[in-house]
């Protein structure tokens, strides 16, 4: 596997991102076309063919957006690390695997390296489409053409992401037999088996920190990766190349390589969670997570089938991950350095006096007196309300882990200001990073499921505010929350009802949880809110229902509730937005289902559909003239 440039170095200017996208398009075209028997020939043509159309975007953003100079735009660094990086870091990706999928050959291959090649298209369309939907687009003059192009590739790399997850092994029945790392260039197998093979008791032990010193002093020794550089520099004539280098090349000065061990095998990026499976292998834990709920229950690296699907920390390999990022000076997201903090406008401020204080605070919050530990949360908690410089700061000096720690405790003034605070804190976007990686997710779950009534509402607006971050949306689902906020939903408070609402939707954007949340009820909860006249969140429960009308198990489940009656009767009298959403779900539940049509047909719901296309809102009538359809060709037949 080879070694990639960390994120930080890489140009990520629209210009050089331009350049990127037409050497992906000229250096893979002919290789995706070469070869007769390649596997992945229409993966790698459809991928390129998406991919080209990302050129009218970048060429109005390099030619029409803001200046750098522009006082209203964000300094330049603050946002080459937002959009910019994301799609630089997916583009690169994508460069990677196209290289290894066009190499791949049905001549003499074996089942399990064609799965993980699969995979990882799933994973490279899932971060393209993610990156492009941070663009900023309301800051450049994207002109309506080309934003109906972004929609169309944002929406086809939506459906290729959905298919690759459904895909079927046997597709692969003449996969390669070599490994794909012997197709990426290798692996250092001394360095990785060490690694993994070091108990997770370890990280806090001596023994532990002499062993993880010695591999250190291996990784930083090891020169037998070969690595991937992104050209800076761009030709006087217009020349557009990115270099692919190996070790035997001139390496550019300012180019920092990840060593390998540090990069999660399916994703191919630096490990921010690595977590071992049952084969001792590590990965990123969102990636690993995403292969679980594909189906898959082999190990994507060994394909041996792995005995349980318990994910366990890898802190050894965090911690030297943190090590080298620290050595080799990758900046903080936060900004913060040397007691100052940068501004939006580019410029410091000095926060020393604002970071000692809030350290008092923290050491408090580990004080054998219980008063002065409540004192302490407590104002933790108000000043991490306050501003996003506190939520900085307050993350900074180490909080997150102690008030993780709270979680746990019986007291319940404890509880409630920990969780609050956590909230808090992960509004500042970089900040749910962190409190991932503090493995606050069980700790919050549990306080769903037993704390007071106000600490379960901010137990579940944390989880919603966590999942924001797609890769958080899988963790979460697989960590038991659906259940418990389900379980909210029915049993809790007003606000805890639509706390639980919110996270519920959100995390069921993410099509592995759609059936989680099935199997945990959530139909029946939400029926009950339909039928509810005293419920102010029938529009909500409609929007949930909507989501999981896609999936096939939801579908199944809202049916067999008898949720149909439930819907037409909302068609009749429920408000403009309500019948709406009604329309658009009995439209999901009807296409390509003559029993369900039958059925709406039976209950009358001609009539109403009939008065929504002419009444409703224009989306409304969309769906109910695309209803009446179907029900005119179910007459026919």
């Amino acid at each position: 596997m080879a070694g990639v440039v960390a994120s930080s170095q890489l140009d990520a200017s629209p210009a050089f991102l331009l350049r990127l996208v037409l050497d992906i398009i000229s250096g893979n075209a002919a290789a995706g076309t070469a070869h007769t028997h390649v596997v992945f020939k229409k993966d790698c043509t459809d991928l390129i063919r998406r991919i080209a159309l990302f050129t009218h975007l970048l060429e109005e953003i390099r030619y029409f957006g803001p200046s750098d100079h522009d006082p209203d735009t964000a300094s330049s660094s603050s946002f080459a690390s937002s959009w910019s990086a994301d799609l630089g870091v997916a583009l690169q990706a994508a460069k990677r695997l196209l290289s290894v999928a066009s190499a791949y050959h049905s001549n003499n291959s074996s089942d399990g390296a064609a799965k993980r090649i699969s995979f990882q298209f799933q994973c490279v369309t899932w971060k393209l489409e993610k990156a492009l939907g941070k663009i900023p687009y309301d800051r450049f003059q994207i002109s309506e053409e080309v934003q109906e192009q972004v929609s169309l590739v944002r929406a086809q790399l939506t459906r290729a992401t959905e298919r690759y997850g459904s895909l079927s092994s046997r597709k692969f029945s003449n996969a390669l037999s070599q490994t794909l790392e012997k197709e990426c260039g290798g692996t250092n197998h001394e360095i990785s088996a060490k690694l993994d093979s070091i108990p997770e008791h370890c990280g806090t032990s001596r023994h532990g920190t002499d062993l993880a010193t010695k591999i250190l002093e291996r990784v930083k020794s090891s020169s037998t990766s070969s690595w991937v550089c992104l050209s800076n520099e761009i030709g006087s004539k217009g020349q557009e190349n990115v270099a692919t280098m190996g070790t035997e090349e001139t390496k550019k000065p300012d180019a920092l390589v990840i060593p390998d061990d540090f990069l999660c095998p399916i994703s191919l990026e630096l490990m921010r969670d690595p977590v071992i499976v049952a084969t001792g292998q590590t990965y990123e834990r969102s990636y690993i997570q995403r292969w679980i709920d594909c189906g898959n229950v082999t190990c994507p690296k060994t394909q041996q089938k792995l005995e349980n699907l318990t994910l366990t920390p890898n802190y050894v390999l965090r911690s030297l991950i943190n090590q080298w990022c620290a050595k080799h000076n990758i900046e903080q997201p936060s900004g913060l350095a040397n007691g100052r903090l940068k501004k939006s406008d580019g410029s410091f401020r000095d926060v020393s006096g604002d970071m000692a204080a809030i350290q008092a605070l923290v050491c408090k919050l580990s004080t054998r007196c219980l008063e002065e530990r409540r004192a302490a949360v407590a104002e933790i908690r108000s000043l991490s309300k306050r501003s996003t410089d506190n939520r900085i700061l307050i993350a900074d000096v180490g909080a997150i882990p102690l008030l993780v720690n709270l979680l746990t405790t019986d007291d319940v003034s404890l509880q409630e200001h920990a969780v609050t605070s956590i909230l808090n804190l992960s509004i500042f976007e970089n900040n749910k990073s962190l409190i991932m990686l503090a493995g606050a997710i069980p700790s919050i779950v549990q306080v769903l499921r037993a704390g007071s009534m106000e600490a379960r509402e901010n137990a579940a607006a944390t989880l919603f505010s966590l999942s924001l971050a797609d890769e958080n949306k899988i963790i979460i689902g697989a960590s038991g929350a659906i259940p418990a906020l389900v379980d909210l939903l029915q049993h809790g408070s007003t606000r805890g009802k639509k706390d639980a609402l919110t996270a519920l939707f959100n995390l069921c954007i993410y099509q592995g949880n759609k059936g989680r949340a099935v199997r945990a009820g959530i139909i029946t909860a939400l029926l009950k809110m339909l039928t509810d006249s005293r419920n102010c969140m029938v529009d909500e429960a409609l929007t949930i229902l909507s989501v999981l009308a896609s999936n096939h198990d939801g579908k199944a489940a809202i049916v067999k509730a008898s949720t149909i009656p439930v819907l037409i009767d909302l068609l009749r009298t429920g408000l403009p937005r309500n019948k709406e959403s009604a329309a658009a779900i009995l439209l999901s539940l009807c296409k390509r289902d003559t029993e369900n049509l039958a059925c709406i047909s039976r209950l009358g719901a001609a009539i109403p559909l009939t008065k929504l296309t002419k009444s409703g809102t224009e989306r409304a009538k969309m769906k109910a003239t695309s209803l009446l359809e179907h029900l005119r060709k179910l007459q026919q037949l």
